[in-house]
């Protein structure tokens, strides 16, 4: 959905908003593009911890951080998952299959769960050098 449509907000209030997600990315040495779209990264959490149980966590999540935040790509779509996944060196069947059963859906829930008691309450939240970056 557009940014627009999640926060009821006019398109001024939006771009300011962008903006300072734009220059924290700057300060933090993080790529940033021109976000009018949210999407919900749910599976793309939970492929996320499939990477990180097989090694490669670290080269996923960099991946997923710049198609989503860089890029705008859509982390709801299992093929866009897949080809992050496949570019980390992790094997698409496999990274399929994890995206179809939904394994690590309860480990997302208790990670939600640990986010919120220390006052995370968006994703994707970046935490850095004492700086939050929350996207939305």
């Amino acid at each position: 959905m557009s940014l627009e449509q999640l926060f009821g907000s006019s398109c001024a209030e939006i771009k300011a908003m962008v903006q300072q997600q734009r220059q924290t990315a700057r300060e933090l040495g993080l790529p940033f593009g021109d976000r009018t779209m949210t999407f919900n990264s749910r599976l793309a959490q939970e492929t996320g911890l499939w990477a990180e149980a097989q090694g490669k966590g670290k080269s996923f999540h960099k991946a997923a951080f710049l198609a989503y935040f860089r890029d705008g790509q859509n982390l709801a779509l299992p093929d866009i998952l897949i080809k992050l996944a496949t570019a980390t060196g992790l094997p698409a069947h496999d990274a399929g299959k994890i995206i179809a059963t939904r394994k690590y859906a309860k480990a997302v829930d208790n990670d939600w769960q640990e986010s919120r008691s220390i006052g995370i309450t968006a994703v994707p939240t970046v935490l850095f050098a004492g700086q939050r970056l929350t996207g939305y």
